[in-house]
């Protein structure tokens, strides 16, 4: 996608409206066009640069197979985010994010594990045997969890990059990433600190239109990767695959070589045996006497 085309569809969007002027935090200055009627207008080549950067960094760490969470609790991002997330089969949390999600991973873990064991129950029929308060306690506990941690149920590990839709809003995720050492992209509204994240874009985060182009631009790039590392893979398997039938054709040569060659050597070189025929009392035929015959 071209600069200009994606400038245009920026602008139809709303992207470059940010917050009131008293709003505003001025170390996002550099990213700021104008002022308009007490609204600063943030500059659509810096939200473009920042756009482009991000997919590209997020393109090589879907490409490396390593899993990006998306992080989005406010009310218009959640279900463009739960959406976008469930469509590259990656994880994502839109409700609410519980302290210690990542820095306390293993007990979240035993959440998820516990949710997918009632889940495993309703589905084998085995929750019929427990009484009726008991079904309908289990099955409360599981929407409950469900809700929360839904989008994090197929991982086993702390991902390696988060985005987040809002910076200032997902203050506590992003606090979390920075102690683990996780990369963090986001939305940066003019009320925010970019400097907090390592990858910043520049873009009105209120607005469900803007919300939805960034991240669905994000998206794209990261599918790409996932598809480019498929890809990768596939030519692997195959050329592996035409190797060892070259290799194994090559041994069954060499084997039938070696088999005819020691039936020409045995067919040359060894002598003819000699019948043996048993003695006496070996199994054999026992000897005429010369007269008559025995005593009975």
């Amino acid at each position: 996608m071209e600069n200009t085309s994606l400038q245009q569809q920026l602008l139809e969007a709303g992207v470059h409206f940010g917050h009131l002027k008293k709003k505003w935090n001025p170390k996002m200055l550099p990213y700021i066009f104008a002022e308009k009627k007490g609204i600063h207008i943030i500059d659509l080549n810096k939200t473009v640069e920042g756009l482009q950067e991000t997919a590209a960094a997020l393109k090589s760490i879907a490409k490396s197979g390593k899993k990006i969470m998306f992080v989005a609790t406010k009310k218009q991002a959640k279900e463009i985010v739960s959406d976008c997330a469930k469509r590259i089969n990656m994880p994502y949390v839109t409700e609410r994010w519980l302290g210690g999600m990542l820095t306390n991973f293993n007990t979240v873990r035993k959440s998820v594990k516990k949710m997918q064991s009632i889940e495993k129950m309703l589905n084998d029929g085995s929750i019929d045997n427990l009484t009726k308060k008991e079904r309908l306690t289990l099955t409360r506990d599981k929407d409950k969890m469900e809700k929360v941690l839904g989008g994090i149920a197929q991982i086993s590990r702390v991902p390696a990059a988060l985005f987040l839709v809002d910076i200032g809003h997902e203050h506590i995720a992003l606090a979390e990433a920075k102690r683990l050492n996780i990369t963090t992209f986001g939305m940066v509204d003019t009320n925010c600190d970019p400097n907090k994240v390592e990858f910043a874009i520049p873009a009105n985060d209120d607005a469900t239109k803007s919300i939805a182009i960034i991240v669905n631009y994000i998206v794209a790039a990261i599918a790409e990767g996932l598809a480019e590392r498929l890809a990768e893979k596939d030519d692997d398997d195959s050329s592996s695959d035409s190797d060892e039938t070259a290799e194994a054709k090559a041994a069954r040569f060499e084997q039938k070589a070696d088999s005819s060659d020691d039936r020409n050597k045995r067919a040359r070189g060894a002598a003819p045996t000699k019948r043996r025929v048993p003695g006496p009392g070996a199994g054999g035929r026992r000897p005429a006497t010369g007269g008559g015959s025995g005593p009975r």
